[in-house]
């Protein structure tokens, strides 16, 4: 035996003591028993393996272990090694040639006391002839409590098994839920992320170019409250379904979001590709949804944009889909869009819009104009319209028309409000100086406003007397669809004193029942009905007939759009009782009415004395 500065001499001095066949010492790990490398090894150990001393040096234990020796052998070594227990086992195994031989396996831990090193001290002694097997079936060279101890093994890797196959199992339905959306198995929006990095990628590898598709479900939420969530799941499952029908496999389609779909479709030789399939998709959705014997539409609006190498952010292709949905949206629905770079200027200045309404409440830059409503019996002031206006820094004067739609958008109208409401006490005090009695002021009021309680805190807290207030609710407001919280607020309007006036009368979805409800002081007749009435016949019995239906329920008549003197004249003689329009004056700051106030006395028109 060879001196080994790495083999302590306590340790061959054991090796002495109690074995004379082919050995071999191993350095053990001393977390696992079963994980060693060869250290040394005699002259009988390499004769009976065929393996030199330096091909086994470093190696591994698990040279020792050959094909030929059987699987319940080579468990019960890794099971003895992993426990460190001494033990022996007769069983086949292989020399470095591949010569199969039969041998006696034995292993013994040693520990070096100085160290704390664990070692294996492993023992080969060459058998002459095969062991002879007690009974059928036994494993070679196992006793039989090796053999209990084998049988339990085998069960036990059975389980393992049959675990490791369930658990597999369990892994891919994991995988296919984390990229199907569940409801409708199409792609979900964590997948679809993912896939369209994969796009854009390739994209820039090899300039493929290809299209987005955005598609919104339009009044999906209809669906829901008319017919039920099962519906709209229903519906949602068969878009998907008309989606993979219209689509080939080399696109990809994901729901992103309750109703909102997205299609990734590779750019053809021919821009017909992508133009169809939004068509079809349209064409798709105008068909009625049919669910338990109850019919519904819901038709369906589509964004399109192009993802090309020429692009600096490809990223935004997504959101470039999104603002030609929008404007799909904005121009009648159940159509498609294909974005431009015009609607990339209109976001950008919608965005702009959106962060100068945010200052422009924080700097009050809000104001109230005033367009006078006059008696048509007397000709003098009887009120006055608030309208709101923006002082915009740069812009100038800006009506509700450039902003009240994003404002609206935004949640913010409560706050115009507030700073509108705030001007009208010295508003109507200014006016009273002039010596002319503006009995009332009125205003606007969203079906936003009139579903929020605060409304009625609001008013009581602007100081405006509630009896010199009119508040105005548009017609769309949809009156027979108005929930409970608004017909408490109509109630406690009237009970402080405020009218309530309904306005654009015939453009909406007002009927005599909605008017019963409501039971409005005020009917205002929408310009588009006046402004015909002095040539056209068929205007004037329309208007007539609406100031029919005013008047039988006890409602005063107001004529909006009175441009002229004949507006007025007609407007008068067909029984409207006030007029407003820019032949009376267009609305104007509290300053410039409280001038015509003093100059007029508040007298705007005289034409009244010629009927």
């Amino acid at each position: 035996m060879q001196d080994n500065p790495l083999i302590p001499s306590q340790i061959l001095d054991q090796i002495t003591d109690k074995t004379c066949e082919g050995l071999a010492l191993a350095l053990a790990s001393d977390d696992d028993g079963a994980v060693m490398y060869l250290q040394w090894c005699n002259k009988a150990f390499t004769k009976i393996t065929g393996y030199q001393a330096k091909e086994v040096i470093g190696k591994r234990g698990t040279i020792l272990i050959g094909s030929s020796m059987d699987q319940g052998s080579h468990l019960i070594i890794i099971e003895k090694l992993m426990n460190w227990e001494q033990f022996s086992l007769k069983t086949q195994n292989n020399r470095k040639n591949g010569e199969q031989y039969w041998q006696k396996m034995s292993w013994t831990p040693l520990l070096d006391m100085a160290t704390g090193n664990r070692w294996w001290l492993c023992s080969l002694i060459e058998l002459e002839n095969r062991p002879d097997l007690q009974a059928e079936g036994k494993v070679p060279g196992l006793q039989r409590a090796d053999r209990d101890l084998l049988t339990g093994y085998v069960e036990k890797i059975e389980r393992l098994e049959k675990e490791n196959k369930r658990l597999h199992e369990l892994a891919k339905v994991v995988a296919k839920e984390s990229k199907e959306d569940s409801l409708t198995g199409l792609s979900n929006r964590r997948h679809f992320e993912v896939e369209l990095k994969s796009w854009i990628q390739d994209l820039q590898k090899t300039g493929r170019d290809f299209a987005v598709f955005y598609v919104d479900l339009d009044r999906f939420k209809s669906v829901n409250d008319t017919l039920g969530h099962d519906a709209g799941d229903r519906l949602l499952i068969s878009v998907a379904n008309m989606l993979r029908r219209l689509t080939s496999e080399a696109d990809l389609i994901a729901r992103i979001g309750g109703d909102e779909f997205v299609i990734l479709r590779p750019l053809g030789s021919s821009a017909l590709d992508i133009s169809s399939l939004a068509d079809a998709i349209v064409q798709e959705m105008h068909a009625p949804f049919a669910f338990e014997g109850k019919s519904t539409f819901c038709s369906a609006s589509v964004g399109v944009a192009i993802a090309n190498a020429q692009m600096e952010i490809p990223e935004q292709v997504v959101s470039d889909a999104d603002m030609a949905l929008y404007h799909a949206k904005s121009n009648g629905r159940g159509r498609w869009s294909f974005f431009t770079e015009e609607m990339h200027a209109e976001a950008i200045t919608t965005k702009r819009l959106v962060s100068d309404l945010l200052i422009a409440c924080e700097k009050r830059e809000f104001i109230p104009h005033f367009q006078p409503v006059i008696d048509a019996a007397t000709g003098k002031i009887a009120g006055a319209e608030v309208l709101a206006r923006w002082v915009h820094p740069t812009m100038g004067l800006l009506s509700p028309a450039s902003f009240l739609e994003t404002a609206t958008a935004m949640g913010i109208l409560k706050r115009i409000d507030e700073i509108i409401f705030s001007y009208l006490p010295d508003a109507l005090a200014l006016f009273d100086s002039a010596g002319v009695d503006v009995p009332r002021l009125s205003t606007n009021a969203s079906a936003g406003r009139l579903a929020d309680p605060s409304l009625i805190h609001d008013i009581r807290r602007s100081g405006v007397d509630p009896k010199r207030l009119i508040i105005e609710i548009l017609e769309s407001v949809y009156l027979e669809r108005i929930g409970d919280v608004v017909h408490w607020t109509l109630g406690e309007l009237k009970e402080m004193g405020v009218a309530i006036a309904l306005d654009d009368f015939g453009t909406g979805h007002a009927s005599v029942q909605g008017l019963l409800k409501i039971n409005p002081t005020v009917l205002k007749i929408d310009r588009q009905f006046i402004l015909p009435i002095v040539d056209d016949a068929t205007a004037r019995a329309l208007v007539t007939s609406i100031i029919g239906i005013g008047k039988s329920l006890g409602m005063k008549i107001v004529a909006e759009g009175v441009e002229t003197e004949d507006h007025a004249l007609f407007a008068t003689e067909m029984g409207c009782d006030f007029l407003q329009g820019f032949y009376f004056g267009r609305p104007m700051s509290s300053k410039d009415l409280h001038l015509k106030l003093t100059e007029n006395n508040g007298v705007f028109w005289s034409g009244h004395a010629l009927r």
